[in-house]
């Protein structure tokens, strides 16, 4: 019964397609302890040492900066980096790098001052008692990236699987020839990976936490089971020697048997994957405190005097790690930064270290000869055999040739890990991962125009169309301020009818009256019409009192006699009384015009009778003269002089009055 029990929980272990065996050559740098390096005299601090953009600089030339004192500051994917030592910030300039293209980067120039005093700490030793998010957020600003691949932020890669998270896997595999620094991490610190991993299992809760390390490290093998004898925390998984079992990708199908769908990562089936050397920083990082300032280096090479695994600061020159190493430079000095299938050579030795160097080789002659000139592809096939990603390297490499760009992606480029096994197996010396870099690189640039051609073209749209919806938003406006301003001119054109229809059907005249304020009011008596005089039978009578047009107190009719005499605007009023006297005057001219023809026809003997002198316009009727023998007129009598002169008056008043009412409308 026992022996079931014990082959059930037995770890069943998987294989992928393809892979090689290369020499291991790890024993020249795998028998030597850690030690340090002395601190250089400058560090050439990178603002961008991991997959993101990089950060906002928080310091300037001649800064006095403690060791793990933030020079930039991030979100997100975007990393802050610390500074690796105590010193003063010498400049802010563009500087090679550590990468195939030597080109030059943003980089923060640090002089130490030989102290290496640290920043304030802020340790998290009692991490069982913070959330997840704290956590998170404190490994984050620890500015931890992926030290075994291609550096991707750890706290965006723990915060999106935080959720939903199956397994959380250890990479120690380290599967790459030369490489050592993972393997003398796990023999000196395995207590401290331990803890780094419970960290991990209690910020994501995984079902199963398993630690998988090939069979070619016994030492390592033996100092994490007697780690986890103490703290039970994962499964130790020892796995066969087979390169790129380091990959993650192909630990994941070995480990669990499941295959990582084409395009995605290995989060998409619930599987987390860190590498060990990320778990020790994550240790340093919440229980001590400490930012990530420096990592283990691997110095190997035939060339090299004393090889090892070095605790190298972050932005040490690459010529002082190899100088303590005993490096003597040739005239063409060829050193590679990484292993021998994945690495690249490096264009100078004046370019830092950074946080996902992890090796550097330099080799000699004999151990690793010059790259033989390329022939032409013989379609052997043994590069499809090798390829641990079942890919067809042969044909990927003549859509690489052809620049034939989509039937390259068609068929999986970005799936490729770039191992390095099928240059590796390539009878024809083909760098098939050189032409697949460089084909990566021309399809994200095309790419990213594509991405900016349709980010300025939709903002180009978005202003079109921007600017049509304001001409129709000005137009609305102009269209209601013309409706507005129709509707006010036929509200006063149809008051004004309203007015005349009022004024037609009630006709009326009243005196105004001024009231308590100073303004005319019209008074309830109405104006009569005065009587026409008619002939006498007999002698004529002299006319009636006060036949005068300026008589007091009187005014023409008005419209709306039933209204309210407060409701009369008292300018309209005084125009409508102007034109009632106006009419009066020339009432009494045509009367008084009347009496003077009748005077005239009167007889001989009442030509001394006259008009009254009360009357304001005087009408004097005189005697008229007796025509001359010879049948001729007489002069006109004075009394037409003055009718002629008050009717002019009178129609020059009308007109007048009528010019202001006009205006006033």
């Amino acid at each position: 019964m026992f022996n079931l029990l014990s082959a059930l929980r037995k770890q069943r272990l998987w294989d992928f397609p393809g892979g090689i065996h290369p020499p291991e050559m790890k024993s020249q740098s795998s028998h030597v302890p850690l030690r340090s390096v002395p601190l250089p005299d400058k560090l050439i601090i990178p603002l961008k040492q991991h997959l993101g953009p990089e950060g906002e600089l928080r310091v300037a030339s001649g800064d006095k900066v403690l060791r793990g004192q933030p020079l930039t500051a991030g979100s997100g994917r975007t990393l802050p980096v610390h500074a690796p030592t105590s010193g003063t910030i010498a400049a802010i300039t563009l500087h090679r790098t550590a990468h195939p293209s030597g080109l030059a980067e943003l980089c923060v120039i640090l002089l130490p001052d030989g102290k290496d005093q640290w920043v304030a700490l802020k340790p998290l030793a009692d991490f069982q008692h913070y959330s997840s998010a704290q956590l998170l957020s404190h490994i984050h600003e620890s500015g931890i990236a992926g030290l075994g691949g291609a550096g991707f932020p750890t706290a965006a890669k723990l915060g999106s699987s935080e959720h939903g998270v199956e397994m959380l896997i250890i990479n120690g595999a380290e599967c790459e020839p030369y490489i050592t620094a993972d393997d003398r991490l796990m023999r000196e610190h395995a207590h401290d990976i331990v803890t780094g991993m419970e960290i991990l299992h209690h910020i994501l809760r995984p079902r199963r936490l398993l630690l998988g390390i090939e069979d070619n490290k016994p030492a390592a093998i033996a100092s994490l089971k007697d780690a986890l004898c103490e703290r039970p925390t994962g499964e130790l998984c020892v796995i066969p020697t087979k390169y790129p079992s380091g990959s993650a990708k192909q630990l994941t199908k070995i480990l669990t048997g499941k295959e990582v769908p084409m395009g995605q990562h290995s989060a998409a089936i619930g599987v987390v994957m860190l590498n060990v050397g990320t778990v020790y920083a994550i240790k340093r990082a919440v229980v001590d405190g400490e930012a990530l300032t420096e990592r283990v280096v691997t110095l190997t090479g035939e060339v090299l005097a004393r090889p090892g695994n070095v605790w190298a600061r972050l932005g040490t020159p690459v010529s002082h790690l190899l100088a303590h190493a005993g490096f003597v430079p040739a005239a063409e000095p060829t050193v590679i930064m990484g292993g021998p299938l994945m690495g690249f050579m490096l264009p100078a030795l004046d370019v830092p270290v950074i946080k996902i160097s992890n090796c550097l080789l330099a080799p000699s002659v004999q151990e690793l000869a010059p790259a033989e000139p390329e022939q032409s592809c013989i379609r052997c096939s043994r590069c499809a055999d090798a390829c641990p990603a079942s890919l067809l390297p042969q044909q990927l490499y003549w859509f690489c040739c052809g620049q034939e760009h989509d039937k390259a992606r068609q068929h999986h480029l970005f799936d490729c890990i770039e191992c390095g096994t099928c240059a590796y197996v390539c009878p024809s010396n083909i760098p098939l991962v050189h032409y697949y870099r460089q084909q990566k690189a021309e399809i994200r640039a095309l790419d990213d125009d594509a991405r900016r051609a349709a980010m300025a073209k939709a903002r180009y749209e978005a202003k079109l169309a921007r600017r049509e919806r304001e001409k129709r938003q000005r137009l609305a406006r102009h269209q209601q301020a013309a409706v507005k301003l129709d509707n006010a001119a036929i509200a006063r054109v149809k008051a004004r009818r309203q007015a005349a229809q009022e004024a037609a059907v009630h006709p009326s005249q009243e005196t105004l009256a001024p009231n308590s304020g100073g303004v005319q009011e019209i008074s309830d008596n109405v104006m009569k019409p005065a009587a026409r005089p008619t002939a006498p039978d007999g002698p004529l009578t002299p006319a009636p009192d006060k036949l005068s047009v300026e008589a007091s107190g009187t005014l023409s009719p008005i419209a709306s006699g039933n209204r309210d005499v407060n409701d009369i605007d008292p300018r309209k009023a005084a125009v409508a009384a102007a034109i009632a006297r106006v009419k009066t005057r020339r009432q009494a001219a045509q009367e008084s015009t009347v009496l003077s023809d009748r005077v005239d026809a009167a007889p001989d003997c009442n030509e001394n009778t006259a008009v009254s002198d009360n009357v304001t316009t005087s009408v004097t009727a005189k005697p008229r003269p007796a025509g001359n023998a010879a049948g001729t007129m007489s002069p006109p009598p004075q009394g037409a002089s003055t009718e002629i002169t008050t009717r002019q008056k009178a129609e020059k008043s009308l007109s007048a009055v009528t010019k202001i009412s006009s205006e006033e409308d």
